[in-house]
């Protein structure tokens, strides 16, 4: 059963408490006795795999330019570095 943190709408206590996920998101605060509602968090994010890289988001237009696409001076040898 998983363990829920709670805060009382009338002291503000807040507590752990483990329910059911079928249970509804209200419980006793064990202080005042007063109605205390769930506290939602936000869950933690985990990257698993080889990770995430600038390509794997480019559009067609960012890509360099393959061998096909290479002017005829750039084959040819005569493109500027010896």
């Amino acid at each position: 059963m998983p363990t829920y943190l709670y805060r009382c709408l009338n002291c503000q206590l807040r507590f752990e408490l483990r329910q059911s996920f079928h249970d509804k998101p209200i419980a006793d605060c064990p202080e005042c006795k007063g109605i205390a509602r769930r506290i939602f968090s936000p869950v933690p994010i985990l990257f698993k795999g080889p990770g995430f890289y600038v390509t794997d988001s480019r559009g067609d237009g960012d890509r360099k330019p393959d061998s096909e696409s290479l002017t005829k001076k750039d084959k040819a040898g005569g493109g500027g570095d010896p």
